[in-house]
């Protein structure tokens, strides 16, 4: 079940939002968010539930212990913990990659086992790894109860593709909640929000995507160089408005419950450094592996040397934890490259580069990691950067490119546009005005009652006949 899918809008979410508004204790309210999120997450498969179980049982039960112990003990315990929660990962979502490598080297094994991802295991186990480690650095206290912690883990909202929720942010929320009109009337409003990028423009701009990035290399090597950079601008927008909608559609849920996550994106694509990229895009994410991975390391609390080293391991477990292929691998690379250029070659002549300079570099080296992370067979990737700069030998342009470029222009428009914060400004400035203005007040109260309105009924017309829209995160 997706969120952006006719029956999970109008049938699960509206069915839980309601029961969930009509419990009277906070026990009750936490009962029906646990059952619900259990019941989404089985959707995909019982086996799955089983061991998202055993991983909250595992981190239950070493948070419990890491209170009663003290000095090396409680640090083994630690490692005892992330070792078997970071193994349970590692044999759902990299065994395959190892035994495929391994069989391409040695031939052996004969036959790769085809291991099947159990769904958001790489979020879920991640927000487990940030409460057992912030219990052993007594930021958080233990939770007691098991059940409570697998509600933390499981949280429907979040769960499969993030925001990444940690502990702390949610643990005196879900103690004690409470949910008011202003709140509710802005999770509908986040809600609809993101299920319009996803439904309108993140699904359109696929088609486009998807025109002339081929699934092959052989296929590949027949498009014209500019449907290589129209497919390459439209998966760009894609990802981008897929996977904020994802979190757009968390954050209303939460709030509509009395949950606040963190945000996850500030319009990134607006960024003039790929550092100042990265504080914006996935920002649990990179601040995940800022706090438990690179200020462990050491961060740049030392030499150069060795914070080259830091940012090495995290760019190589970034890549690494995006997918079991070598594309991945090479996309973590590809942004070590860059920030450590940033960071100890240009530095503070960074600063000097005229304003748009900046900025169109960011986006083209944005582009080209997109097209590093869309393909992970190594040919077809090699193939299309080719391509991009007619290296194929084909024409650079053909009817068919032209065409699509007419038909979608608008599509792709609107979709820039999206990507910025010029609609948030334009709300905010008539917001403000509103204040002196009764004009303006009228216009920006019918705003806010009808356009989660419209964009509702747009992206249920959307999502007619869509049986299945995954976001691309979902895989991850």
């Amino acid at each position: 079940m997706v969120f952006s899918s006719m029956v999970f809008v109008f049938a699960f979410f509206a069915i839980n939002i309601l029961v969930h508004s009509l419990c009277k204790s906070m026990k009750a309210k936490n009962i029906c968010l646990l059952i619900s999120s259990l019941i989404f997450y089985s959707w995909a498969g019982l086996s799955f539930v089983a061991i998202m179980l055993f991983d909250v049982a595992v981190c239950w039960f070493f948070g419990v212990l890491l209170e009663l112990y003290d000095g090396k003990a409680r640090r083994r315990l630690l490692i005892l913990c992330l070792t078997i929660v970071l193994l349970v990962l590692g044999v759902f979502k990299y065994a395959g990659f190892v035994f495929e490598n391994l069989q391409h080297l040695t031939g052996f094994p004969k036959v790769v086992p085809n291991i099947v991802l159990p769904l958001g295991i790489s979020f879920y186990t991640f927000q487990l790894i940030s409460y057992v480690v912030d219990v052993y650095r007594k930021k958080v206290p233990a939770q007691r109860s098991f059940w409570m912690l697998l509600l933390y883990a499981s949280l429907f909202h979040q769960c499969v593709a993030g925001p990444i929720v940690r502990y702390g942010d949610v643990m005196d929320e879900l103690r004690e909640r409470h949910t008011t009109p202003a709140m509710i009337s802005r999770g509908v409003s986040r809600f609809t929000v993101g299920l319009a990028k996803k439904a309108i423009l993140a699904n359109s701009c696929a088609v486009v995507a998807d025109a002339f990035f081929k699934t092959d290399a052989a296929a590949l090597a027949l498009q014209p160089a500019a449907g290589l950079w129209l497919s390459g601008l439209a998966y760009m927008l894609q990802i981008y408005l897929d996977f904020s909608a994802y979190s757009d559609m968390a954050l209303g849920m939460g709030l509509m419950c009395g949950l606040h996550y963190r945000e996850n994106f500030d319009y990134p694509y607006t960024s003039t450094s790929v550092t100042e990229f990265w504080r914006r895009w996935h920002i649990t994410l990179s601040s995940f592996f800022r706090d438990y991975v690179y200020i462990p390391l050491g961060g740049n609390r030392c030499g150069t040397g060795r914070q080259i080293f830091n940012l090495f391991v995290v760019w190589s477990l970034t890549g690494l934890w995006h997918g079991a292929s070598w594309n991945y691998v090479l996309w973590g690379m590809y942004f070590f490259v860059f920030l450590v250029v940033e960071k100890f070659v240009l530095g503070d002549g960074l600063k000097k580069i005229p304003g748009v300079i900046r900025y169109l570099g960011v986006l083209l080296i944005v582009f080209f990691c997109w097209v590093i992370f869309r393909f992970e067979d190594l040919t077809a990737l090699w193939t299309v950067v080719k391509g991009l700069f007619g290296g194929n030998g084909n024409p650079m342009t053909n009817a068919v490119a032209a065409m699509t470029f007419k038909s979608n222009w608008a599509l792709l428009l609107v979709s820039v546009v999206a990507c910025t914060p010029v609609c948030a400004n334009l709300k905010l400035w008539l917001k403000d005005a509103s204040a002196k203005s009764g004009a303006a007040l009228g216009l920006y109260s019918v705003i806010e009652i009808v356009h989660p309105v419209l964009l509702l009924v747009l992206s249920a017309v959307c999502l007619t006949g869509d049986v299945y829209n995954p976001f691309i995160y979902w895989i991850f």
